[in-house]
């Protein structure tokens, strides 16, 4: 596990769909007036530098947020999703916040934000951010980002084991994140393990596990798995944008499940999915999914 550096698929298309859900939730947990907790339990070094080295080796991001940074006619839910991704490329300002971004502004795309710094971008003063990431490097990193900010905790631990202590919170509304390398089969286990257990703490909690489509028989089976977890609703979106090659290996599309969604995301999701297939696909035979047991 602690081989794995989430900087060498950085912005690639499995990133463009798990932070366009991942956005879509916390828009819409912020529009109630009450706080919540974030709570991401892998969450790398929270930025990416497309341009140094290890980015440079793959360059996965051309096909992935590449292929939307510069267009003017995306869907309001990947504009909204862009934009945020294009203000973590500005610099930031005096009081080390980042601006927002001037109408027509598109700057070079040169960084890519973890999930933990879109979140940071989105969430008020008075909700809170608890980041797990194990990696010595990544959580160094990270710890840099967010060290300085009073609503927000890093810790370099196993998330999988810290998350039964996060639940339930206080006050009592929160989301989690799930989204391991799967290096590992015993990744896959584990994130239902840990949702299990979660569920049994806080059942009234939003919680997102985003996993990769590859040709592994855990993979497949993950979001049946994952179904007999969830004590009220669900909702599951996949994007299959490319072929495995010869041996059967590569990503060829990723998924996110959703515990207790919130009830406008499956209208968005089927309203997007069609055009974003469309706009990341890298042959012909790129397609999309999203099934759902309403709550």
């Amino acid at each position: 596990m602690l081989a794995y550096r989430h900087a060498f698929h950085a912005g690639n298309h499995a990133d463009v769909l798990k932070h366009l859900v991942l956005v879509q939730v916390l828009r819409y947990m912020v529009g109630k007036d009450k706080p919540f907790r974030y709570i991401d339990t892998h969450a790398g070094a929270g930025g990416y530098q497309l341009k140094g080295a290890v980015a440079q080796k793959k360059t996965e991001y051309r096909e992935g947020i590449g292929r939307l940074w510069s267009r003017a006619d995306l869907p309001p839910a990947v504009a909204d999703y862009v934009q945020l991704v294009q203000r973590f490329n500005l610099p930031p300002a005096e009081d080390g916040r980042l601006p927002e971004l001037e109408k027509g502004m598109t700057p070079p795309l040169a960084l890519y934000p973890g999930s933990p710094s879109l979140a940071s971008l989105l969430l008020t003063p008075f909700d809170k951010l608890h980041l797990y990431e194990l990696h010595p490097a990544d959580a160094r990193t990270l710890a840099a980002h967010f060290g300085g900010e009073k609503r927000s905790r890093v810790m370099q631990e196993d998330g999988f084991a810290a998350l039964k202590k996060e639940l339930p919170p206080t006050p009592r509304r929160a989301v989690v994140l799930m989204d391991p390398s799967y290096e590992t089969v015993g990744d896959y286990s584990r994130v239902v393990a840990s949702l299990r257990e979660a569920v049994q703490r806080f059942a009234e909690g939003v919680y997102m596990v985003w996993y990769p489509q590859v040709s592994r028989v855990e993979a497949v089976q993950l979001p049946k798995r994952l179904t007999g977890v969830a004590p009220k609703g669900w909702l599951h979106v996949r994007l299959t944008v490319a072929q495995p090659d010869q041996q059967g290996f590569g990503l060829a599309g990723s998924g996110v499940f959703i515990l207790n969604p919130p009830y406008t995301l499956h209208q968005q999701l089927a309203e997007l999915m069609p055009w974003l297939t469309e706009q990341l696909a890298q042959y012909d035979g790129a397609s999309y999914l999203i099934e759902e047991l309403p709550g």
